[in-house]
């Protein structure tokens, strides 16, 4: 069962699409993730008042913890029917719908990201690990994204572990953090300019 394990719709419960082929991310994971981006933009376990981008969103689990954490709004994006139909559901039931906006729109074709106020100051990029035909279409993702990161902003990435991440292809975006857990990876991207923390050049398998 997936529920919100801090903030303050702590303990609520979401629901998950029928028979969706998620890699639902374990508590211990949401928590390490979430301890690291509190750390970098607020205080650990928190966030600021800031927009929140949530790609692949399926339950929207990320969105919606970010949201309890004290995230000002989230706009989340999904493709498949049925996880759209229960994205929908978990907004109402928890009454954040006035503070998320969700598109009905396919990632890897999306040119340009849903508009917001200003800029994201965190994107989760969560793709379906067999959809990663290739680690290049990450990094053109990625890319493409880059502009609507704000100055401070984070960009977060989970894939299998196994797949190495061509960090070399990056241009504009630079890793800042990177924690592998069990069979996935975490990889955290902020604009390069302000990447002064990790200057790594390539990755490790």
């Amino acid at each position: 069962m997936l529920r919100i394990i801090a903030g303050s719709l702590r303990g609520r419960k979401l629901a998950a699409p029928p028979g969706f082929e998620t890699r639902p991310i374990t508590d211990r994971v949401k928590e390490t993730l979430f301890n690291i981006l509190g750390s970098r933009l607020a205080r650990p376990g928190e966030l600021p008042p800031c927009d929140v981008l949530d790609l692949f969103a399926g339950s929207g689990s990320l969105g919606i913890e970010a949201i309890s954490r004290g995230a000002r709004s989230c706009v989340f994006v999904e493709w498949d029917r049925k996880a759209l139909r229960t994205l929908h559901e978990n907004t109402m039931r928890l009454g954040i719908g006035d503070v998320c906006r969700i598109a009905a729109d396919n990632v890897w074709r999306m040119r340009v990201p849903p508009a917001t106020t200003g800029s994201y100051g965190l994107i989760f990029v969560d793709p379906p690990y067999e959809a990663v035909s290739s680690m290049l279409m990450i990094v053109d993702l990625l890319e493409r994204l880059s502009p609507q990161l704000s100055a401070e902003g984070i960009i977060v990435f989970r894939h299998a572990a196994r797949t190495p991440f061509p960090l070399y292809a990056l241009r504009t975006l630079r890793c800042i953090d990177e924690r592998r857990i069990g069979k996935m990876r975490l990889w955290f991207f902020a604009h390069a300019e302000n990447a002064t923390d990790k200057a790594a050049t390539d990755s490790t398998p």
